[in-house]
């Protein structure tokens, strides 16, 4: 079926994407899996072709545009190149809202135009080693001392974790409080106390930065909260999930029509028995069930872009699109690596770095069982 998701203007910027990532990122991006990190030139370089910070103003130096279909764009190209080692999506479609929405004019003046122009590398950080989906069992506090929060405590498997400049830190600010007693606080590069510990060698992502975070008495500034007053993070939070899930459901969707279309391809080359291998039954029977499955994922996920837009998505859409797309990825990968045979385990194949890298999709951003808890909770038993 047709996609008309886009209009002519995506279109062209999906070229000035698929272009710079030919140009600034395949050539190296084997080299930067070996360094375990992208180097910030390469942010710098994205964010003169206008990559970064769509929807913040144009007095900051953004586009002032609201249309999540280029943050869309942008993710699919990353993730049809193979360029998972590249921080974009986590900047663009998880900090954006956080430094757009909830900043005073002081906090824009600061932060927006360097997040814009690739300068200022963000990350979110909420996990930590004791609390992952429970985001209200973190035990990272920020207690007040008069215009500045001390804070203490540990992050893990933080994006652009050893890149980030500006880092958003869920909080405790009234412990006893629970989830009504989190805030989100900037805290910046350089701050006294705030160190960054191993950049984490994960199983797959590799050129991608994922590290630890510690926080020893940090002093960050009262002017660094996000919101206008303490007690608000966690709300903040479940407002800004579903665009994060949603983004991790279009990587995963872009994933797997990559690695169908790869894995046709090699089914039509390699023989076997005197003939190709798509000329066996069990072949054709398998790739039709992967492509009509990834197609009814792409229309519908299609969809929830269009609802984010108008402001319709809501949380039980985007957890439906996130487990099912990202369950769907992992499915289709592994059965494609099982279509290449022995090849599918070399690296040297598309199709096993994919393998490698999709793994995680069904865990950060929440865990498949905690995208069916919300959904069932939605039927009011």
């Amino acid at each position: 079926m047709r996609r008309d998701l886009f209009d002519e203007e995506h279109l062209l910027f999906r070229e000035t994407v698929s272009e710079f990532l030919a140009r600034e990122v395949i050539p190296r991006h084997g080299q930067w899996e070996k360094d375990g990190i992208v180097p910030r030139e390469v942010w710098k370089k994205a964010g003169e072709l206008g990559m970064f910070g769509f929807s913040v103003p144009q007095e900051y130096g953004g586009a002032g545009i609201t249309d999540f279909r280029y943050n869309t764009v942008i993710v699919e190209e990353i993730i049809r190149a193979g360029a998972t080692g590249l921080g974009f999506g986590l900047h663009n479609d998880i900090m954006a809202p956080y430094l757009v929405d909830l900043t005073d004019d002081e906090q824009k003046r600061r932060w927006l135009p360097g997040f814009v122009s690739g300068e200022l590398i963000t990350a979110i950080a909420m996990t930590e080693p004791g609390a992952g989906s429970d985001l209200q069992g973190i035990r990272t506090t920020a207690i007040r001392e008069g215009d500045h929060y001390v804070v203490n405590g540990q992050k893990t498997f933080i994006t652009n974790g050893i890149n980030s400049d500006l880092v958003v830190v869920v909080a405790k600010t009234d412990p006893a409080a629970g989830a009504r007693g989190t805030t989100l606080l900037v805290v910046e590069r350089g701050m006294t106390g705030f160190t960054r510990g191993r950049n984490l060698e994960k199983v797959g992502m590799h050129a991608q930065d994922t590290a630890e975070l510690f926080f020893e008495n940090v002093r960050v500034p009262v002017a660094n909260r996000l919101g206008d007053e303490d007690g608000q993070g966690f709300i903040q939070l479940m407002n800004n999930l579903p665009q994060e899930r949603l983004s991790i459901a279009v990587a995963a969707v872009a994933a797997a029509e990559a690695a169908l279309e790869t894995t046709i391809e090699y089914c039509r080359v390699r023989k076997a028995f005197g003939k190709s291998i798509g000329r066996f039954q069990n072949t054709r029977f398998l790739l039709a069930e992967l492509s009509t499955e990834v197609e009814i994922a792409r229309h519908y996920l299609d969809k929830c872009v269009l609802a984010l837009n108008a402001g319709e998505l809501t949380a039980v859409d985007a957890a439906k699109a996130k487990w099912w797309t990202t369950e769907l990825q992992n499915k289709v990968i592994d059965r494609c690596v099982q279509l290449h045979g022995g090849y599918g385990y070399m690296l040297e194949y598309p199709v096993a770095k994919a393998w490698l890298d999709s793994r995680v999709q069904t865990i950060y951003g929440g865990t498949t069982e905690i995208m069916k808890e919300i959904i069932g909770r939605s039927f009011d038993f």
